[in-house]
């Protein structure tokens, strides 16, 4: 049987008394199509004369009839800002029940009772299903690092007649079926430029052309027992490679320009995707998840209402934030969310006193609001404003120029940022868990003896900005170069400036002396050369032992990690050979 075939038919086991005429109303499909069909399932004999279905047809039908699901609820959900520290997705709440409850009370009306989710962030809040609905939690550890392929690869051996859900879908009509004939991907009739596939006059799913739009992908599927075993070898054989770990599930269905399963078209009202703030406003402006703190602060300081907000967008998580951009009276603003942990790594009074410090010094960017408990922050956006390429030598330089003129302003806050003590108080942060590096003592040994050489040649102190790094001196449309993020901002040597630039652009020696010298406009004393060498190796095992603490939150920094304690080894290393019996 053809897709046609197994549509025809599954609409005769679902209504009586049907003609071809209103068979053809109920399908969409032409007269034509279900008269072709009609007479082609005649002569295979799946139905007779009287469009009654034979016992071939019943014994198909209970060949492929549906007896499991599995509900995808793994992931972060990051376009869910500002609600997506809070809640995961698939708890979202529309109306009276969560997207998930809804998800399982259809599939129970459909007699399905054997439903696998798979969960990651935030997995304990999904615990209540297992006594509430007797569903199976299967935890992905990897949730943070991969993609849903891998979440669907936990549960590959159960997909023989079963669903496959998103937990962010929100269905109208009941998507779901005691009764299929067929292995379907379930798309709507909205057309969509980001979509790979369409649907063509076969109703398979294939490769949309040049300028074309898809059709837009709702992530609902069926495999029956015929498709299970091509989809779990698909599935297998992607996840032996790392370079798919970013991949969606989807692609383990597309073989040859097409996917194995046909199309399953529905109206783009009746199955709804979740993936913003915005949309699950439009769907229930009454939902209680939109009553974020992170929305409350932005309607009282800006004095507005929650539906002035919009155009929310997430950026690109920091390592210490989460942070979304919004519009509001056709002004963009930036919210800055605190990250997991951050509440015992930045004092946020200390940073609330540096920016009323720096307000009005034309440094920054233009704080809205900025709360001293909890470190939330609102700035207004710098349009077209781009980051600084530590690989271009006219932007670090000007960088260099911007810096210098703010350490000449000897501007003074109550608080130090004392490296010594930070890179103890990191290291105490893992809960006596040792380090994952083996030399780690002898290198905190080594990197410490700098510290004499480094007091004996600090010229003054001041507000020193600490964490200047390229990401954060922003490219301003007149021409202005700011410095944002002040969060680890205290009194210090301002020169560490200096090595925080060099070793967050993971800097060779030939371009940290290139940096030096551009500060120093090529008057470097060899001394204080010494000393910024000094500071990279500081500040490398400082990073290092706050990426470990990160890592033991499960946030991984790969590389970056990685370098900042070679820095620790190397330029310890480079200074002993510069000084000789005088370090």
């Amino acid at each position: 049987m053809n897709i046609q075939d197994c549509t025809i038919l599954k609409n005769l086991l679902d209504k009586s008394n049907q003609t071809q005429r209103s068979i053809a109303l109920s399908t969409n499909y032409s007269l034509g199509t279900v008269n072709r069909s009609v007479n082609h399932l005649i002569d295979q004999g799946y139905i007779n004369d009287n469009l009654q279905l034979s016992e071939k047809a019943y014994n198909e039908l209970k060949e492929n009839q549906p007896q499991r699901a599995v509900i995808l609820a793994a992931g972060f959900g990051m376009r869910m800002v500002p609600i997506n520290t809070e809640v995961p997705k698939g708890l979202l709440q529309v109306g009276n029940e969560t997207l998930i409850e809804r998800l399982i009370k259809q599939l129970h009306e459909a007699g399905i009772v054997e439903i696998d989710v798979v969960v990651g962030f935030l997995k304990e809040q999904f615990e209540f299903l297992i006594d509430q609905y007797h569903v199976n939690l299967i935890y992905n550890p990897d949730y943070s690092t991969k993609n849903n392929l891998y979440s669907l690869n936990l549960v590959k051996d159960h997909l023989e007649n079963c669903y496959i859900i998103p937990c962010d879908i929100w269905c109208d009509i009941n998507p779901f079926s005691k009764n299929e004939f067929v292995s379907w991907y379930m798309v709507n009739d909205q057309k969509d430029r980001n979509s790979p596939v369409r649907v063509n006059r076969k109703e398979e799913l294939v490769d949309v052309g040049n300028d074309e739009a898809g059709n837009h992908m709702i992530g609902i599927a069926y495999v029956n027992h015929k498709d299970a075993q091509e989809l779990r070898n698909n599935i297998a054989k992607l996840c032996e490679n790392a370079k798919n770990d970013n991949l969606f599930w989807e692609d383990a269905l597309y073989e040859d320009g097409k996917y194995i399963l046909y199309s399953r078209v529905v109206h783009e009202s009746d199955v709804i995707e979740i993936n913003t703030y915005e949309q699950l406003r439009e769907l229930d402006h009454h939902s209680n998840h939109l009553k974020s703190d992170a929305m409350s602060i932005i309607c009282d300081s800006l004095h507005v209402s929650n539906q002035e907000i919009t155009d929310i967008k997430v950026l690109k998580k920091g390592m210490t934030n989460r942070s979304f951009l919004f519009t509001c009276n056709e002004q963009k603003y930036i919210m800055r969310i605190p990250g997991e942990g951050t509440d015992q790594l930045i004092d946020r009074k200390q940073e609330a006193e540096v920016y009323q410090v720096i307000h009005d010094k034309d440094i920054c960017d233009d704080i809205v609001y900025i709360n001293p408990e909890n470190g939330y922050k609102i700035t207004k956006y710098l349009e077209n404003a781009r980051v600084c390429d530590p690989l271009n030598e006219e932007d670090t330089y000007k960088c260099m120029r911007r810096l210098k003129v703010f350490h000449s302003m000897n501007l003074q806050v109550h608080h130090d940022f004392d490296i010594y003590k930070q890179i103890a108080f990191y290291e105490s942060l893992w809960d006596g868990t040792p380090s994952v590096y083996r030399d780690y003592q002898m290198t905190k040994t080594n990197v410490m003896k700098l510290r004499n050489f480094v007091e004996k040649h600090i010229e003054k102190r001041c507000l020193t900005h600490i964490d200047a790094v390229p990401d954060n001196f922003l490219f301003v449309e007149d021409g202005s170069v700011r410095l944002i993020d002040w969060e680890y901002a205290g009194m210090q040597d301002p020169h560490v400036d200096i090595a925080m630039f060099c070793i967050y652009a993971l800097y060779d020696r030939q371009h940290v002396d290139m940096l030096i010298d551009q500060y120093f406009d090529g008057n470097c004393p060899k001394e204080t050369r010494i000393k910024i060498y000094c500071y990279i190796a500081l500040c490398g095992l400082l990073w290092s032992n706050w990426c470990e603490y990160k890592r033991n939150l499960g946030v991984e920094f790969g590389e970056y990690s990685l370098k900042q304690y070679r820095y620790a080894k190397d330029y310890y290393r480079i200074v002993e050979k510069e000084l000789g019996e005088n370090l």
